[in-house]
């Protein structure tokens, strides 16, 4: 139906639970690919290299950097985050919607340099809400918490920058409004292959 495929990009601030969605949203809908990024920062545990994200060491990041081969990078709590210039490109061009889960700074790198992007930002109910859910998650220490509480008071009012914004209240139905924009974007008029449509009605 597509002749390219879209690119899907999902920001929010840590322990709102965009990750979790962008990976069950890849697993219900065909044709959807969830974009692994390059990070320094170390697994989490159950995290697998590969599949969660690409962990590499600063060097091999920094050389990544010089030889051009993000389509964004950033400086996140300390630890640096890229997405593959090569990787994005490739699932495009053989027509895969592709979703990423990156912070506001990639987010805008994407938005200046890659056309028709679709933006979407993912909100918790309160924030006192994103404070529980980092707690809860015990993964991070505690000033590794405050820092990114610190970091999320920043980061949302940037929620006016994108095109669709999600609260993340009801995982279930988040997840549904976020299949629903995937799924109006895949109609839209401009998406279809005018090549296709002349061939199936003669016309």
């Amino acid at each position: 139906m597509s002749q390219r495929g879209l690119l899907i990009v999902v920001s929010a601030p840590s322990g709102a639970g965009k990750t979790t969605l962008c990976k069950e949203i890849s697993r219900v809908l065909p044709n959807l690919q969830h974009s692994v990024s390059y990070t320094t920062r170390k697994p989490r545990p159950n995290e697998k290299d590969g599949e969660h994200y690409f962990f590499v060491t600063q060097e091999k990041f920094s050389k990544m950097i010089k030889d051009k081969e993000f389509a964004e990078w950033a400086l996140v709590h300390s630890n640096l985050y890229g997405t593959s210039k090569k990787q994005l490109s490739e699932m495009k061009n053989r027509g895969i919607d592709v979703i990423l889960d990156i912070d506001s700074q990639g987010a805008m790198q994407i938005k200046d340099n890659w056309k028709g992007g679709i933006f979407i930002y993912i909100l918790p109910p309160s924030f006192d809400d994103l404070k529980r859910r980092l707690t809860e998650r015990n993964s991070d220490a505690t000033n590794e918490i405050e820092k990114r509480l610190e970091n999320a008071k920043k980061e949302i009012p940037q929620y006016k920058m994108y095109n669709y914004v999600i609260i993340n209240d009801k995982f279930e139905k988040a997840l549904e409004d976020l299949k629903s924009i995937i799924t109006a974007e895949r109609l839209k008029i401009e998406k279809f292959n005018p090549d296709m449509i002349t061939k199936k009605f003669n016309i």
